[in-house]
């Protein structure tokens, strides 16, 4: 499918059967919708942001607030329709939460993903590498919105408990 208009923008209540929608069928399951509808009405800070292509819903982005040594946000989960693949929807998305993140004053966000998608916005395993998380690992990484926020910075990272429920 051709996309010809892609517009980015902040989700809407009334976007949430979309994102349901989205995140069910890019995962082929409902976790991460289910994740993404409990974080959106939840009181943490989150960013959510969709992709209208041609008018109609193509993906989605969440960031959520974390508790952290920095002011800092979890992006999760990230989703486009199978049919919107390819077309960089996935990338305009993520850049644009990162920007939103940035002058919302926040420095840094962690992602649990593939490295190899990951790592062309900025994401590297050894910043996250000092935080404490159940899912630590090669494929947790972070990114620095401000040159050096984490520097020299450890600890425990808190999650809203949505995110353990997966």
């Amino acid at each position: 499918m051709l996309c010809k208009k892609l517009t980015i923008r902040e989700s809407a209540d009334d976007d949430a059967s979309a994102i349901v929608t989205v995140q069910s069928e890019a995962f082929g399951r409902k976790d991460e919708a289910d994740l993404s509808l409990q974080l959106i009405s939840a009181p943490p800070h989150t960013i959510s942001l969709v992709a209208e292509c041609n008018g109609d819903i193509a993906g989605h982005v969440l960031l959520t607030e974390i508790g952290a040594p920095v002011r800092a946000m979890a992006l999760a989960p990230l989703a486009v329709l199978p049919k919107f693949r390819e077309m960089q929807v996935g990338s305009i998305l993520v850049k644009a939460a990162i920007e939103k993140a940035k002058a919302a004053g926040y420095e840094a966000i962690f992602v649990l993903g593939d490295n190899a998608y990951y790592e062309r916005f900025g994401f590297v395993s050894n910043k996250a590498d000092p935080f404490d998380i159940k899912w630590q690992g090669p494929h947790f990484m972070a990114l620095e919105l401000h040159e050096g926020a984490l520097g020299g910075k450890s600890g425990k990272l808190h999650y809203p408990e949505a995110f353990f429920a997966l």
